[in-house]
């Protein structure tokens, strides 16, 4: 029999795209006209947004995936300053020390923080706690002021989160596992060569280019279709309704790429207690909004990658990438674009304000921090009503259902099980595929 995936987006697409290779019989349904999910690419006036991530990790499965489908070539790499990152501190952007021994002559951090800092190297190990969150393990392990100044603003800038609630082992386990192994997070830094930095990188038209790619090339791919039922039969096959109607064939196993309140919607009729902890996974609201302005009316040198927001300076914005600082193909010549996030767990309130306020917060914020001559040349606001899914106290519950469902095979291959970028999505889609060959 057949495997039934729901849902087209990145995750969706790489199990088809994979299964597709092994020679496994596959349907994939998409409800939009579009595959791609949350990668998006919007030409618009002349610019080019990407309206869901920005660029990617190039990690070991994304590179692979890139090859199989014959767009190496069309990768494109940040430009060098793109290794830069700022935070906002005391008003003024200042650069984030790049790697963990920079933090004790940096300067960035206070004299105590770093007192701190060095202290960390002694600290024992505390017995593991799954409850533990980020914010209170680096409170733990080094100081308030790391939680401020560099926690906080990363953690807001990759989860839309809050480091308060996030749980250090559903988001960043091998903290935890350089504590256990080494005493300190630092040392087990040190030992393991702190880790290498994976290319950044996008593609030529942006990163939809990925995902139209992979949708030409699946052979049973629906656009168009909302699954609206899955039903057991008494077999333990699995038969789907869609809004074209019952489809005739029976599948041996279920694949859900879907948001958790999507998945969880599906599976309430037959499978409610799932249902239930998939319902309650939070997804904060947020949005971009996209400003140009002429490069000579902006007096920062915008250096870097971006800049990001603590919690602590009470600003409106996140914080905002960069665009022409990595791609100077991203608007018209002799101008930057920024793509400023407002919202996310800390910031919830000022997602949902109107979008006329907040182009003009957004700007104003803007003009203040970069010394900024003048009106934009341009604004555009993009909306998520529910943005990245928390891995929070609630994802402990749904997860525990996604293994509870795996045994009636039912699978989950979506960023809430298995990490919020693209490639922890491609690298449990392909393990997951594997798996699912051999079923």
């Amino acid at each position: 029999m057949a495997i039934a995936i729901i849902g087209g987006g990145i995750s969706g697409l790489t199990v088809a795209w994979y299964l597709q290779q092994a020679g496994v019989a596959y349907d994939l349904f998409e409800a939009s006209d579009r595959a791609g999910g949350t990668i998006r690419t919007q030409p618009t006036e002349g610019y080019l947004l990407e309206t869901g991530p920005n660029s990617l990790q190039l990690s070991d499965d994304l590179r692979d995936l890139v090859q199989d489908l014959g767009l190496t070539e069309q990768l494109q790499d940040t430009a060098a300053v793109s290794a830069n990152r700022y935070v906002l501190r005391n008003g003024r952007y200042r650069k984030l020390p790049g790697k963990p021994q920079q933090l004790l002559f940096d300067g960035f951090f206070s004299l105590k923080a770093r007192y701190h800092i060095l202290r960390e190297l002694g600290r024992p190990a505390a017995p593991t706690d799954p409850n533990e969150t980020l914010a209170g393990f680096i409170r733990r392990r080094f100081d308030q002021e790391l939680v401020d100044y560099a926690l906080n603003p990363f953690i807001s800038g990759i989860y839309a989160g809050d480091p308060e609630q996030l749980l250090l082992h559903k988001t960043f386990p091998q903290l935890a596992a350089l504590e256990q192994a080494h005493g300190s997070v630092l040392k087990g830094f040190a030992k393991s060569g702190g880790g290498q930095r994976r290319r950044i990188v996008s593609l030529q038209g942006g990163l939809q280019t990925l995902t139209n790619t992979l949708t030409q090339r699946l052979t049973h791919y629906h656009t168009g279709q909302a699954v609206t039922s899955i039903t057991r039969q008494p077999d333990s096959a699995y038969q789907l309704s869609t809004s074209a109607g019952a489809m005739p064939t029976l599948y041996s196993a279920v694949v859900l790429a879907l948001p958790a309140y999507a998945a969880a919607a599906l599976l309430k009729p037959q499978f409610a207690p799932e249902a239930a902890a998939l319902a309650n996974v939070y997804y904060p609201p947020m949005a971009a909004v996209y400003s140009a302005y002429p490069r000579a009316a902006v007096t920062h040198p915008l250096d870097g990658f971006g800049a990001l927001h603590p919690k602590k300076e009470n600003c409106y914005a996140a914080g905002s990438v960069w665009t022409t600082s990595l791609f100077s193909d991203r608007a018209p010549a002799n101008e930057v674009l920024f793509t400023t996030f407002v919202g996310g767990a800390q910031y919830e309130e000022h997602a949902r304000q109107p979008e006329a306020a907040q182009k003009a917060a957004v700007h104003q914020e803007l003009s203040q921090l970069y010394g900024i001559q003048g009106q934009p040349t341009w604004q555009f606001r993009y909306y998520w009503e529910k943005a990245i899914p928390q891995f929070d106290a609630r994802i402990v519950p749904a997860h525990a259902a996604a293994a509870t469902l795996a045994e009636q095979h039912i699978y989950t291959a979506a960023n809430w099980l298995a990490g919020v970028g693209v490639p922890d999505c491609v690298r449990h889609a392909r393990k997951l595929s594997s798996e699912l060959v051999n079923l």
